[in-house]
């Protein structure tokens, strides 16, 4: 488990997880829905990314822009999220 949460135990990368999972891909509309400062948005973005579980995509080269897609070892994790999910709603209220 140790490992795991260096890898995906920071709120924001749960966080980040959560919403491309559920199709928000680009940078400026997960940082809307998850409240993340960008400079901790980015950096856990490329964390995941060099983790492989997120690959990043280039829709626009004027100016650069990327959207976020899942890798298998990302929706991989979907299970656990919804699983977090349901246990936040039944005991963290």
């Amino acid at each position: 488990m140790a490992d795991a949460l260096r890898v995906v135990g920071d709120r924001w990368a749960l966080l980040a997880l959560r919403e491309v999972g559920f199709g928000v891909t680009r940078f400026s509309d997960i940082q809307r829905h998850t409240g993340a400062p960008r400079a901790s948005l980015s950096a856990r973005l490329r964390d995941l990314e060099g983790h492989g579980l997120l690959e990043r995509h280039r829709y626009s080269e004027h100016p650069p822009r990327d959207e976020y897609r899942l890798t298998e070892a990302g929706r991989q994790l979907l299970p656990v999220l919804g699983a977090l999910r349901e246990w936040g709603e039944r005991y963290a209220r």
